[in-house]
């Protein structure tokens, strides 16, 4: 699928090294077809490797796909510069006039605060009450998904005695819904976090479906609202070495860190991490985009007229 972005975002040449197709603005702008246009709220503080990590992901469909990227203005980045911040991301005051296809929340670092004690919680609630409105489907991802469920339905999140650290088995638990379409009936995600939503809380809500949980990990991946809204507890975007990463920075600082489970071979740090989550992450984006955002937009946001003087 080709990716449209700014001509200069850093994340492209990457990408065109791994052979994804990205199309830059002046090509893009000679097809005749209509692309989809996601918003992506990123709320990583490294927000270049979430950029590469988001595209990456969006990169497995023949749809062409228009990407904005939105920040947040009442919380100020400490790990992304100002310039690439002003060049490459809009605010929500930018785009709320806008409508789009499909909106990705990602995660942030504020899983252990209170959600109202988050600088940018007001403005979060803010948005996720415009998507209801502007945006065909929303995609949630891990404290995105916390966020959304206890802004949407007042799904509370628990702090764990320990960190759900690793890539861990799911099982399938609804195959006709075309979210898991083309799943296994078991299959590997990344999960790095502190805190958790119950699965009891999420069944007691009638318009939520759980569709994936593991046994070690929790829910896994939930819809509501026949597809509007996706809450993804996990990371299936996630690089090969995240987690490797995350695990040094914090062996760093500390003596007590646990090693990711079912990462290292052997658990022994100085061997590549295993890729086990790729296929089934890359379905996952497919089918959203396919069944809940391209299928689902509304034909008033195609130049319909334009297509019948053809």
């Amino acid at each position: 699928m080709p990716i449209r972005t700014q001509s200069d975002l850093p994340a492209k040449e990457i990408l065109e090294k791994e052979n994804i197709f990205v199309m830059d603005e002046n090509r893009a702008m000679h097809q005749d077809i209509r692309p989809i246009s996601i918003a992506i709220l990123n709320l990583m503080p490294l927000k270049e490797d979430a950029e590469l990590q988001s595209l990456r992901s969006l990169s497995n469909t023949p749809l062409q796909v228009d990407i904005t990227f939105l920040t947040v203005t009442s919380h100020e980045s400490k790990h992304t510069s100002k310039s690439h911040l002003n060049k490459f991301y809009q605010t929500f005051s930018d785009v709320e006039h806008q409508r789009f296809d499909g909106l990705i929340i990602t995660g942030a670092p504020v899983e252990m605060m209170e959600f109202e004690e988050v600088d940018y919680w007001a403005e979060l609630c803010k948005i996720m009450d415009w998507s209801k409105t502007h945006v065909t489907s929303t995609m949630h991802l891990c404290w995105g998904a916390q966020a959304g469920l206890y802004y949407h339905y007042g799904i509370k999140k628990y702090i764990l005695d320990g960190k759900v650290f690793g890539i861990f088995e799911h099982r399938v638990k609804n195959r006709k819904v075309p979210l898991v379409r083309g799943f296994d009936d078991y299959f590997m995600a990344p999960h790095s976090r502190h805190t958790e939503n119950r699965t009891k809380d999420i069944q007691a809500v009638k318009e939520l479906t759980i569709l994936a949980e593991s046994k070690e990990a929790g829910v896994f991946l939930a819809i509501a609202d026949e597809g509007r809204k996706i809450f993804v507890m996990g990371h299936p975007e996630y690089d090969r070495i995240t987690l490797d990463s995350e695990y040094k920075r914090d062996a760093g600082k500390r003596a007590d860190v646990a090693l990711p489970k079912n990462y290292y071979p052997d658990d022994d740090v100085s061997q590549r991490p295993r890729l086990q989550w790729r296929s089934h992450g890359n379905a996952l984006y497919s089918n959203w985009l396919n069944y809940y955002v391209y299928q689902q937009t509304p034909y008033d946001f195609i130049d319909t007229a334009g297509i019948v003087r053809k």
